[in-house]
């Protein structure tokens, strides 16, 4: 069970809505507290980005852990519950909505309280204007508005990597080869090679051999590092435009000629 003199410090912690597995849901946003009784008997939990949406949990079966609140549900089934406006009370038909989603049984009507002290028991000092939409107000209405806050959060966006093959490409290269060919040489018989000429048989036969070389290209193939190849990254800043609508409370008079807001 909550204790009503908690409220203030849960509200002003800045804790969180924890849920049955211990894991965060939300961070805590209203109290809500029975008009009859005064007890609390729902929470809001702000989630989506940046807690732009509220959602409402029962507050029958909680308990705190320091500056959270531990409710009997997961993540999904507070986030799934029915949209309702966080204004402040819940009607009689939206509080239905939500015990039934819960599967619990049906309360009183509440209001939420946001401040210090907020009792619907407490004396309220005499002032001029007086209260005409609830007990859960005092002696000024206050204006609210909702504000952009608009930060940036990290994330992957794809990955780069090296990745080596081979191909196979023709290379042509002309190489100079030598090779030897006959060539026949004729000298008429003169003084100086008679002898050589006259030194065998008169009539003979006879054969003379010559052996001939050739050149053939001859090609080896080696390995040798070309290059090296790394990757790196640069960090690229843009500009993105966030397009958002926010809430502005505006206040009205009715029977006086102050026409501020």
């Amino acid at each position: 069970m909550f204790a009503k003199e908690n409220i203030d410090r849960l509200l002003n912690a800045g804790g969180n809505v924890l849920g049955a597995e211990g894991e965060k849901i939300g961070s805590v946003g209203q109290v809500y507290v029975d008009d009859e009784n005064g007890e609390p008997t729902w929470v809001t939990v702000k989630t989506g980005l940046f807690g732009t949406s509220e959602s409402f949990v029962p507050l029958e079966g909680a308990r705190t852990e320091g500056n959270d609140i531990v409710v009997p549900y997961g993540k999904d089934k507070v986030k799934d519950a029915p949209r309702i406006e966080s204004d402040g009370h819940l009607e009689p038909a939206e509080e239905d909505r939500l015990y039934a989603y819960y599967g619990i049984g049906r309360g009183t009507r509440t209001d939420a309280t946001r401040g210090a002290g907020m009792d619907s028991s407490d004396d309220r000092m005499d002032t001029v204007g007086r209260d005409t939409s609830g007990q859960m107000t005092d002696d000024a209405m206050t204006r609210s508005e909702e504000r952009l806050n608009v930060g940036t959060e990290r994330q992957e966006a794809g990955r780069a990597r090296l990745r080596k093959y081979v191909t196979t490409e023709n290379v042509t290269q002309t190489v100079p080869v030598e090779r030897e060919e006959v060539r026949i040489e004729r000298e008429p018989i003169t003084d100086e090679n008679r002898g050589a000429a006259m030194s065998g048989p008169d009539i003979s036969e006879d054969e003379h051999e010559v052996t001939l070389h050739e050149e053939r290209p001859v090609v080896e193939k080696e390995t040798v590092p070309v290059e090296r190849v790394r990757l790196d990254k640069d960090t690229v800043t843009e500009n993105v435009t966030v397009d958002e609508d926010v809430r502005k409370e505006r206040i009205e008079t009715d029977g006086t000629d102050d026409t501020r807001r």
